[in-house]
């Protein structure tokens, strides 16, 4: 069924304020989660409810943070988030960071004791709409990853954002993980009955997993088997996503206080709090240039690209932000598309919230 963007949107802000959370809080959460679903980065989306109710059952979740500003200083500023969700620390941080690049030319902030935050390039792109780079990093809380040459899964997917402005297009917004995929995006395909392609997850002896509920397990048991970094294998480059992966787990959680999952797990006799980490960095264009020349240099890379030859005329090249703003277009006329395995689930969710469930009503 196809969801309307302002149904989905009105009811998950009411879920998150039956669950505790304040009015502004829970608005920016529900429309990042929206916005997320509006791009068809459904794993990040509103699918991630399930997972936030269960934290908020077993405790783990604060749904009213007294977020604390450990140090702030005029480049830079680390927050303890207090163990709320992620989404509106994230914001806040991203645009702290912006606002002191814009007095300084370049700041950082990090956040620690946070949770999940949905899609890390929402808030790279806070800073590109302002005419800024953002780069955003973060820990994640399940290490389902696993490094090269291993058969353990220790890391987790730790993604990176990066957003840069410009003239004539839109503004270049990459947003990847350091592994071949996002654990979420697993649960996606579990929600649709669809099988894995291969080269996504292996098991303990290095077979590939096809089956995406196995390939879940395997990623939530953490006992062998698990995703692949980004690029596979050695021999196609997977070394590479691992090192990326590594950086992410240093500048997100190693710099800010956040926990690393392996250890805050084996040290953990009950359910804890993720105590994730999030890096956000924010560079003003003008201390190096004037802002027309760079943006419109930014442009011609841009425009260069995504007028070269396809190999395939059916699938012309583009750059990283454009297929999301394609799907955005399409799903706000038409709306949201969910599983009937997603909408069984949120439907419970509303109904345990004492929230009116008005998905297609």
């Amino acid at each position: 069924m196809n969801v309307q963007a302002d149904q989905l949107l009105q009811m998950t802000q009411s879920i998150l304020m039956a669950w505790g959370m304040g009015a502004s809080d829970a608005a920016i959460t529900a429309g990042l989660l929206v916005e997320t679903d509006l791009r068809a980065i459904d794993s990040h989306g509103v699918s991630m409810l399930p997972m936030y109710e269960k934290m908020v059952q077993q405790g783990t979740l604060n749904m009213r943070p007294s977020r604390t500003y450990v140090r702030d200083l005029p480049a830079m500023a680390l927050i303890d988030a207090d163990q709320g969700l992620g989404h509106p620390i994230a914001r806040e941080a991203m645009l702290l960071a912006c606002k002191k690049a814009q007095q300084n030319g370049i700041a950082a902030v990090g956040v620690r004791n946070s949770h999940h935050f949905g899609a890390t390039g929402l808030y790279a792109e806070m800073a590109s709409d302002l005419g800024l780079i953002g780069f955003v990093t973060s820990s994640t809380s399940v290490p389902g990853v696993i490094p090269t040459n291993g058969s353990t899964p220790l890391l987790g997917t730790n993604p990176i954002a990066f957003a840069a402005p410009n003239r004539r297009n839109n503004s270049f917004l990459l947003d990847m993980s350091t592994s071949t995929v996002a654990v979420n995006k697993i649960k996606v395909y579990e929600f649709n009955d669809k099988q894995l392609p291969q080269g996504w997850v292996v098991d303990a002896q290095g077979r590939a997993v096809q089956d995406a509920s196995v390939a879940l397990k395997l990623c939530h048991e953490q006992s062998g088997g698990g995703i692949l970094p980004l690029g596979g294998n050695t021999e196609t480059g997977g070394h590479k996503g691992y090192g990326l992966a590594v950086m992410v787990q240093i500048l997100s959680s190693a710099l800010t206080g956040g926990s690393f999952s392996p250890t805050r797990n084996s040290q953990a006799d009950k359910n804890v709090a993720h105590n994730i980490g999030h890096f956000f960095l924010a560079i003003d264009p003008t201390v190096f240039r004037d802002l027309d020349d760079f943006e419109n240099d930014v442009d011609d890379v841009l425009s260069v690209l995504k007028k070269s030859l396809p190999a395939n005329l059916n699938r012309p090249v583009q750059v990283a932000g454009d297929p999301e703003r394609a799907a955005k277009a399409l799903r706000v006329t038409n709306g949201i598309p969910m599983s009937e395995a997603l909408l069984v689930q949120l439907r419970s969710i509303a109904d345990n919230a004492g929230v009116e469930y008005s998905l297609g009503i």
